[in-house]
């Protein structure tokens, strides 16, 4: 397996221009990422060096795992860690009030931004990998985000839940018109959403997966 650039280098590729993937650095630095096939010197003078393809996919891991860390959605599920937690629905904690609000928003604004770094072509209507990779976290910030409020322990609402099915959530509401409301903030999120009805319980829920065009 090839050895990661070292830091030193990791500096020089994230100092390239944004949009030629053009390079400064020492003589030195750019010849050893030359040797690592991260850049190539341009055969016509000034013989700048600019990053390869490979260049440009270490730069974009580093700059999603970044945008990963500052979008505050992909904090953990526990209420008490002092990161934000998207409410699935049946939480017995109360989030209630204004500072929850700016949370959400704020949280909602970090996912927009995150779609815009990660996705290939910076669109910010569709799903990113996060969120194909914390499905039932996304779904219930994007349901939040919107204003529909949660399942609690006095309350009814959404409650988003896993499926065996791969790229898919249930979101079960407490009637069809909420389901219904559901299903059209999803949809203008970026995900695709079909309503059901479970064979045992005659329950009406949604099946909802992430777009991907």
């Amino acid at each position: 397996m090839t050895r990661p650039p070292t830091a030193a280098q990791r500096r020089v590729i994230d100092a390239a221009d944004p949009v030629t993937g053009r390079l400064r650095g020492t003589r030195a630095q750019l010849t050893a990422l030359v040797k690592r096939g991260l850049a190539f010197r341009h055969p016509r003078p000034p013989h700048d060096h600019f990053l390869t393809p490979a260049g440009h996919r270490i730069r974009e891991a580093e700059e999603e795992e970044e945008a990963v860390a500052e979008a505050s959605t992909a904090g953990n599920t526990s209420s008490g860690s002092g990161v934000f937690s998207a409410r699935v629905g049946g939480e017995e904690e109360a989030y209630d009030g204004a500072g929850r609000v700016r949370e959400v928003h704020s949280a909602w604004q970090g996912l927009l931004e995150l779609r815009r770094m990660t996705n290939p072509d910076g669109a910010t209507d569709r799903p990113c990998g996060w969120e194909r990779a914390n499905l039932v976290r996304a779904a219930a910030l994007a349901l939040e985000a919107a204003g529909h409020p949660p399942a609690g322990p006095d309350a009814d609402g959404y409650r988003v839940r896993a499926t065996p099915q791969p790229e898919a959530v249930a979101v079960y509401g407490p009637d069809g018109t909420a389901l219904r409301a559901c299903a059209t903030t999803l949809e203008r999120a970026g995900w695709q959403a079909g309503e059901y009805t479970e064979p045992r319980t005659r329950a009406r829920y949604l099946l909802a997966s992430p777009r991907r065009a």
